[in-house]
């Protein structure tokens, strides 16, 4: 906007809480919350709402000290519906994740930057930027004081609109292009805030490898949810294409009809998979594993090796341990991936593995399972049965599904802190 005069800037927090009166100076109630439109031109308020209801942005006289004081006396106040293209920035901007374009990642909006600007003679609120620091935080609990130091966290508001109009999410207004540089985690946890048809959409925006490592990154009810949406030829792709216990997982959950349609819909080896995964309880060794693991004949050299996992590596779930196997899949010994690449080239893997396994049984329960691999420091534990045959592995990661079922701060190291990480104890 040119001729564009900046009058004054607040913080939203700042606002919140004050005292509105009339122009009399009598006191009418306390500011609640404000009522953006955003339509494509800047974000602007429309008007603020307190205990009495909601009073049009064109009654505010002037914002002075901690009072608002209102151009109309309380006798002749009128209050104003909440439109479909309206929302209230408290209530659904605050406190909710964006996504910052620049760093490609999502953050959390701790605080709303306003400003009173002059255009044209006529003056307007706008939305300016999202307080995504720290200091914005300390700001809204009156504790700003501790932190002076440090100084505001701010993204424009342009880099950012809403999902939709009442709503708490919020969306890219260049998606395509930044959603190539986000985590699949973070897209994840943008899934997870849409509701049932906006999750349908956006997951449709995606291409498919992107919606497939999104997808993993869900929590089940979430996963199964969507997958219950798709078409049935899309849905079992994606399932294809998804760690086996994983897409066990999900079918374990939905009805035996939908499950049965979409793993006759699946290519027959990776049905089979999901197939005898989803036999073990949840809670086992075996319902956790998976059959995506690195695994070689003990004739091999370290050359042939390296050479055989560039191929192999992409496409199993994790490559922190090789496994040593006979041609009837006996596992008879182990190697870290360290281990192997600092190996001489012509060094066999049967002169170097280890033979003393730490193994757990397929039908043991997590709990036992996670004491195990916290114990032993591993990344993975291989699942093998009565007759010392490879089932699959059980990762981490697998454990800290059923231990923090909701994604959080914490990560592996901090739950098994202590422990012996990728020690070489097997």
């Amino acid at each position: 906007m040119n001729n564009v005069k900046v009058l004054t800037e607040f913080f939203f927090s700042n606002a919140q809480g004050k005292s509105i009166v009339d122009s009399t100076g009598r006191y009418i109630g306390k500011v609640k919350d404000m009522v953006v439109l955003w339509n494509d031109l800047t974000p602007h308020v429309t008007g603020i709402k307190t205990q009495q209801g909601l009073f049009p942005i064109e009654l505010v006289d002037v914002f002075e000290n901690n009072v608002i004081k209102l151009t109309a006396s309380l006798e002749t106040l009128q209050t104003k519906p909440l439109l479909d293209n309206e929302l209230y920035v408290g209530r659904w901007l605050l406190d909710k994740q964006i996504i910052d374009l620049k760093g490609s990642r999502l953050v959390r909006v701790n605080d709303i930057t306003l400003s009173w600007v002059m255009h044209e003679n006529k003056k307007s609120l706008i939305l300016v930027a999202a307080d995504i620091g720290v200091r914005g935080i300390f700001r809204r609990i009156g504790l700003e004081f501790l932190v002076k130091g440090l100084k505001n966290n701010l993204i424009g508001l342009q880099y950012i609109k809403p999902l939709e109009a009442r709503t708490s999410r919020l969306q890219l207004t260049q998606e395509k292009q930044q959603l190539e540089q986000l985590h699949p985690a973070d897209i994840a946890d943008l899934i997870e805030q849409m509701d049932y048809k906006h999750r349908s959409n956006f997951l449709k925006s995606l291409d498919y490898q992107q919606a497939v490592e999104a997808i993993s990154e869900m929590d089940l009810d979430t996963q199964i949810e969507v997958i219950a949406q798709m078409d049935a030829n899309h849905a079992s792709d994606i399932l294809e294409e998804m760690p086996p216990d994983e897409a066990a997982d999900i079918l374990g959950e939905m009805s035996p009809k939908a499950t049965q349609e979409l793993l006759n819909l699946m290519a027959n080896e990776e049905a089979e998979e999901v197939r005898g995964l989803m036999e073990y309880p949840d809670d086992s060794a075996g319902g956790l594993m998976t059959t995506e693991y690195v695994w070689f004949l003990s004739n091999l050299t370290v050359s042939q090796a390296v050479d055989n996992l560039r191929t192999i590596a992409l496409e199993v779930e994790t490559a922190y341990y090789i496994y040593i196997l006979d041609e009837a899949k006996h596992l008879l010994g182990v190697i870290s991936l360290k281990e192997l690449i600092l190996a001489s080239p012509d060094k066999l893997l049967e002169s170097m593995m280890h033979k003393k396994i730490i193994t757990v049984k397929p039908y043991e329960n997590y709990h036992k399972v996670a004491e195990t691999v916290s114990k032993y420091g591993l990344f993975a534990a291989p699942v093998v049965n009565d007759n010392g045959s490879m089932l699959g592995i059980v990762t981490v990661d697998d454990i800290l599904q059923l231990l923090l079922p909701e994604r959080s701060v914490f990560n592996a190291g901090l739950l098994f802190k202590g422990s012996k990480i990728a020690s070489r104890r097997w």
